[in-house]
């Protein structure tokens, strides 16, 4: 026969286990592809504008077919690049 401290103790360290995901979970990082026409109307700019800034390298995309998509955090990340060079001129 087991120690039925032992049983015990396992399921408080389950217990314990799961108190801890639910206060810390995990980060989930959706990555939606947008296009070039959809960030457009989101960031308020023209077309030309988010082709120009993946040109010059400030927003990283990809190319599937010949249509240009770019990934959420991608786009997150090239805004605050985008912002800072504006308060430098």
């Amino acid at each position: 026969m087991s120690n039925p401290f032992e049983v015990l103790e396992q399921r408080l360290s389950n217990i314990e286990n799961l108190l801890l995901d639910i206060k810390h979970p995990p980060k989930q990082t959706e990555n939606k592809l947008y296009s070039v026409k959809e960030l457009a109307a989101y960031a308020g700019v023209s077309e030309l504008s988010i082709r120009n800034y993946i040109i010059e390298g400030k927003i990283k995309a990809k190319k599937i077919g010949r249509r240009i998509f770019i990934e959420q955090s991608q786009f997150e990340k090239g805004l605050e690049e985008v912002k800072s060079l504006k308060y430098k001129r």
